[in-house]
């Protein structure tokens, strides 16, 4: 007898800690809704706004950490960002979200003159500033973004990393992918069109 098995799944996974073991669950269940969630924040994008979870009320979220001063990784992943943003222009439930881990020299001028320069679409495109303790503890403590397992950070420890997370309309993350690995941001523009399917 041959077994046939279907190979896709229903749902994204959900994650909630820094090994990103996926945990298989119903969108909507009690479960799901026990769940980690990113929790509020306050921070400036490049216009001086404010952003908060207010601001992805009900909407799919891409996050990473970047600073505009970075010579090495950050333009291919503000590039791939943008191959995002393109993506999905036109389709008002998908933002994206980049914070600056050198939020003392990356003021709301620096951010503005950034986002003109890699065509970043206000509103669509949130690159924001703020507390340093705020965005590394979001970046460590919620979002999870460093993978050196085991390894304690501070704050005087730099943060650093090439990973874009997948955050879900009730503020769950649902997938991290490699920022620079072309492959890698193809399957999150994919993710992200069956996570739209889901709600």
């Amino acid at each position: 007898m041959v077994v046939v098995e279907d190979s896709r799944v229903d749902y994204l996974p959900y994650y909630n800690e820094e090994s990103f073991t996926p945990n298989w669950m119903t969108p909507n269940s009690t479960e799901e809704k026990a769940f980690h969630k990113i929790p509020d924040f306050s921070l400036t994008n490049q216009l001086g706004e404010t952003v908060n979870q207010n601001t992805f009320e009900n909407k799919i979220y891409i996050t990473d950490f970047f600073f505009t001063s970075c010579p090495g990784i950050c333009p291919k992943m503000t590039d791939n960002m943008f191959k995002i943003q393109e993506a999905f222009k036109d389709d008002e439930d998908v933002l994206l979200l980049s914070h600056s881990v050198m939020p003392t020299t990356d003021s709301v001028s620096v951010l503005k003159t950034y986002a003109k320069t890699y065509n970043v679409m206000d509103h669509k495109w949130h690159l924001v500033t703020g507390d340093k303790n705020e965005i590394y503890s979001l970046g460590r403590d919620q979002y999870f973004v460093e993978n050196d397992l085991g390894e304690p950070k501070n704050i005087d420890d730099f943060l650093h990393t090439e990973n874009f997370l997948l955050i879900d309309k009730n503020k769950h993350i649902r997938g991290i992918y490699n920022g620079l690995n072309r492959a890698s941001v193809a399957q999150l523009i994919t993710d992200i069109k069956s996570l739209k399917l889901e709600n």
